[in-house]
């Protein structure tokens, strides 16, 4: 990893999440802490409090209120007090969610500001439809964007649409795993035997195509599919997959920490990124499992869109699809185990995931803080 003169910099890092699982923030964290930067990563407390092994300081709002806009008020009213008060040299914000206390705290403080766009937030699925809420985080983008002048986000498209947008340049800091990674368990995870294992790993939210898994599963006799995540959808999942009497071919883990999930990527047959056409924000998403499953030699079966489609044509990692009836879904999901069951296959995958790195894309993010804090 190269070197940077950080001289024991101190960054607030801040985020809307519990931080269990977000695996770009703890990537950036770890890679800042590497660097020499001191680091204090903000949350908040969605749920309930799981318990966090990091190298870098973490601080967890316990909120009064755990959704809707609400949520995001108090969460930026708590945040702009402790960032306003706390000794730092830069803030690094994650999403436009945490952007008004950060742009605020920036101002009163002359701290420079490092802006990490994972999605284009007005576009996330969960706001189209809901057009006053979405019409504000417009706003509050119209207003502050024009004046960041440090960012970076997770692909070209998204660093294109706001180029286009609001003039404001972004690097393309992509969200791929480390070659080796930060995290280790010695704890072991068994899987059904004897059934090839099929893996959806992320967020369970709207959009992500989880329900036309679930409704494949029927004709997929010889799989079971596993769930690695949490999120707003997953008891509807749940009550779906015991309506359709799949509760022995669909498990669902919960929310695993990452030092664990590569446990079950590793045992994987073929991975899903099935995304619905919900806003801009998916239909450009880059999502972070595309690489997870390419290190492990997982081939994957995933929609059509540009970021996605980019990567699986280019270097063949599986199939694209545009429909997604159940039978024809599992079609498809039969078709790629078969393809995949050549070894060579899969070891041609492992020699391609080696192009990409969490070690060279962390170079440009910190080139960025770099120039930021030197600013």
């Amino acid at each position: 990893m190269m070197k940077y003169t950080c001289q024991n910099k101190r960054i607030l890092i801040s985020v809307s999440n519990d931080l269990v699982s977000d695996q770009r923030v703890a990537r950036v964290c770890q890679s800042l802490t590497m660097a020499g930067y001191k680091v204090i990563l903000i949350g908040c407390i969605k749920k309930k409090r799981q318990p966090l092994t990091c190298s870098y300081k973490t601080f967890r709002f316990n909120l009064f209120f755990k959704k809707h806009f609400i949520f995001y008020l108090e969460y930026n009213i708590r945040l702009f007090f402790t960032l306003l008060f706390r000794r730092a040299d830069a803030q690094l914000c994650n999403d436009t969610d945490a952007l008004p206390a950060n742009y605020l705290a920036a101002l009163f403080t002359h701290r420079p500001l490092i802006f990490d766009a994972h999605e284009l937030f007005p576009e996330v699925p969960e706001l189209i439809g809901r057009k006053l809420v979405k019409k504000t985080w417009e706003n509050i983008e119209n207003f502050i964007f024009p004046h960041l002048k440090y960012n970076y986000t997770v692909c070209h498209s998204i660093a294109k649409y706001y180029q286009q947008k609001y003039g404001t340049s972004f690097e393309v800091v992509r969200n791929i795993p480390p070659v080796i990674p930060f995290h280790n368990s010695n704890e072991q995870v068994e899987l059904i035997k004897e059934k090839k294992i099929l893996l959806y790993q992320g967020a369970v939210n709207m959009g992500r195509g989880i329900d036309w898994i679930i409704k494949a599963m029927p004709y997929l006799n010889d799989c079971v599919l596993y769930i690695c995540g949490d999120g707003d959808e997953l008891e509807k999942m749940k009550l779906l997959s015991q309506k359709m009497k799949l509760t022995n071919k669909v498990i669902f883990t919960g929310r695993i920490p990452m030092e664990q999930l590569n446990q079950y990527t590793v045992k994987a047959d073929l991975g899903f990124i099935l995304l619905e056409h919900k806003g801009l924000s998916y239909y450009y998403s880059l999502p972070n499992r595309i690489f997870d499953y390419m290190r492990f030699k997982v081939p994957v079966v995933a929609t059509d869109f540009p970021e996605i489609s980019k990567i699986v044509r280019t270097y063949n990692t599986g199939r694209l699809i545009r429909r997604y009836e159940p039978q024809y879904l599992a079609k498809i999901v039969h078709e790629t185990l078969k393809e995949w069951e050549d070894e060579e296959k899969k070891q041609r995958l492992e020699k391609v995931a080696q192009q990409f790195s969490w070690e060279n894309e962390s170079k440009i993010m910190l080139k960025v803080v770099s120039k930021a804090i030197n600013s």
